[in-house]
């Protein structure tokens, strides 16, 4: 049995017969229970991939969850950033990521030097790191923050202090908003794969549904226009939410919609379809596909438990640097908060 955020659930066959191997999760398993390994997955991996894993869920969650886990092997089903924060707070154990080439357009967005020159111009700013950055980012940082717990972690900071929000420009322009902070800087990076959703998108497709919500998830580009739109009638005020991926998560199990609309990677459907069956689930972009997530292939998947690769590094002291962001991440919220 296979186990999510959104509870438990029996581990789906995989590919079966399609696969790499006629039982490939069958094999996925036992090569995962010989190597003593948890295999995490996010949300936005392929849907067989997340049918074997043994959890399923955002940055947050996965971050607490390899946090304490006693596996002596964590396998990340995700993008390279994530397993390096699996690394850094499970500095002890072995981290392997099935292609370490599953980059983050996000995370590319700014580098160490960057982020130090940035504090030069802004001496004694306290730096907010989304979770989407390099460890070398994180280690400049002095806490890292999620979707779920972006304004939590701001509103913790003195209200005279300024504040380096780093780097997705959607996400700290929904934390200015919901905080009403007017000493934050806000980083010039996007997701491609979010930014590529679109208002008019947004609109033409709530127009097209007019009993549907709309879940939208706030690094994306419609979400500051979408708050706007619904302020004025152009999209239905009730019914427009702008919530973390684990947000969506909560709200779908209680939705009565008889459709909802959502502004995300595709691959967060398949665990919407899970919590709530009864909803029509449907994307506003339906080529809202990120690449790097689906680098994580049954075939790579099976490689990296039959032969041990690609294991994770990160420097010692970038790591001793980069956990106190990271931990201070994890502190603030309940423990099924969620990106």
């Amino acid at each position: 049995m296979t186990s999510s955020v959104a509870g438990d659930y029996q581990g789906g066959g995989g590919l079966g017969s399609a696969g790499p191997a006629g039982d490939w999760a069958a094999q996925v398993r036992r090569l995962a229970a010989q190597r003593d390994a948890v295999i995490l997955a996010h949300n936005y991996q392929a849907p067989e991939i997340q049918d074997v894993a043994d959890h399923v869920g955002d940055s947050l969650a996965l971050s607490r969850l390899a946090a304490a886990s006693t596996a002596s092997v964590i396998v990340f089903a995700g993008v390279y950033f994530m397993a390096e924060t699996a690394k850094i707070l499970a500095p002890g154990r072995t981290v392997l990521i099935p292609d370490s080439r599953a980059g983050c357009s996000l995370a590319e967005s700014i580098t160490a030097q960057q982020l130090r020159a940035w504090k030069a111009e802004h001496p004694g700013a306290a730096v907010v790191a989304y979770v989407n950055t390099s460890a070398e980012v994180k280690a400049e940082s002095d806490m890292c923050c999620t979707s779920a717990n972006a304004v939590q972690i701001v509103e913790s900071l003195p209200a005279g202090q300024e504040v380096l929000f780093l780097p997705d420009q959607f996400l700290g322009a929904h934390v200015r908003r919901a905080t009403g902070r007017t000493n934050m800087h806000v980083w010039l990076g996007e997701c491609h794969v979010h930014a590529g959703i679109s208002p008019a998108e947004l609109r033409r497709k709530a127009a097209a549904e007019p009993e549907a919500e709309l879940f939208i998830h706030p690094e994306c580009g419609c979400s500051t226009a979408a708050l706007w739109q619904a302020g004025i009638g152009d999209l239905p005020a009730s019914r427009t939410r702008v919530l973390s991926t684990g947000g969506m998560l909560e709200a779908a199990r209680t939705t009565t919609a008889p459709a909802v609309l959502v502004a995300t990677e595709t691959g967060m459907l398949h665990q919407l379809r899970r919590a709530n069956p009864a909803v029509r689930w449907e994307p506003v972009n339906p080529g809202a596909v990120c690449r790097y997530m689906k680098m994580t292939t049954p075939a790579a998947l099976l490689r990296c438990l039959r032969e041990g690769v690609e294991e994770v590094h990160v420097a010692p002291d970038v790591a001793a640097r980069a956990r106190h962001a990271v931990e201070a991440m994890i502190a603030v919220g309940s423990p099924s908060a969620a990106e």
